[in-house]
């Protein structure tokens, strides 16, 4: 699959999260001058939460972006470590996209009843505009992670187990998650150099099982792709 992969290589966390940004706001205009609207699926973690606080200080045709996430930790709804705890406070507070048009995960109710919930969301928007994804030192994405088996039909995932805390999430699944226009990787730091090469190498990875029809877009920095 190395032909559906675009590698961005660039020297800094900084630099990755600004040509990410970049990347989004020109996604935006495309889908909104297609067809409306920009359907975004959010990402947690330090990088992304660079490109967030880079979108909160630029003016968009916020009123047509339609905001998803990608996987939710099972934690109440306002604590420190809930992907959208993060994404609100750092680019939703402070853009005017309608409350209406941003579905949060409902985790604290559990990983169950929250994937229950937010299926028919997810049925509803596919295809997604743009998926923002990063990955882990073991190579996982969103909180799909390896050696987890999952219903590869469903649309999202009611994840127990997890090897990083807390165990119990949700998630959208890979094959949900590949069903979009565009979709974009945020990797950095040396801690990712193993699961790079491993990635390259085809291994059995959960980033691997992510195939949207168009090329992926990885943007890298120097640290993560040291060989």
């Amino acid at each position: 699959m190395h032909h559906n992969r675009r590698w961005h290589h660039l020297e800094t966390p900084e630099q990755v999260a600004l040509a990410a940004y970049q990347h989004i706001l020109d996604a935006a205009e495309r889908a909104i001058a297609d067809h409306g609207t920009f359907k975004l699926v959010l990402a947690g973690g330090s990088t992304p939460e660079k490109v967030y606080r880079l979108l909160a200080d630029t003016d968009a045709d916020w009123a047509n972006w339609v905001i998803y996430y990608g996987d939710e930790r099972c934690l109440p709804a306002n604590h420190a470590d809930r992907n959208s705890l993060m994404a609100t406070e750092v680019f939703l507070n402070k853009v005017a996209i309608p409350e209406a048009q941003i579905f949060t995960i409902p985790a604290e109710l559990g990983p169950e009843q929250a994937a229950k919930q937010y299926r028919p969301i997810v049925a509803s928007a596919l295809p997604f505009d743009m998926v923002l994804l990063g990955m882990g030192e073991d190579g996982h994405t969103a909180s799909l992670f390896p050696g987890h088996v999952h219903v590869k039909e469903e649309l999202t995932h009611a994840v127990y187990n997890s090897p990083k805390p807390p165990p119990e999430r949700v998630s959208i699944s890979a094959e949900a998650l590949s069903c979009t226009h565009e979709l974009i990787f945020l990797i950095t730091g040396a801690n990712k150099q193993d699961a790079v090469r491993s990635w390259r190498s085809d291994e059995d990875l959960p980033v691997a099982t992510i195939v949207p029809k168009n090329p992926v877009d990885i943007y890298i920095d120097s640290d993560a792709c040291k060989p």
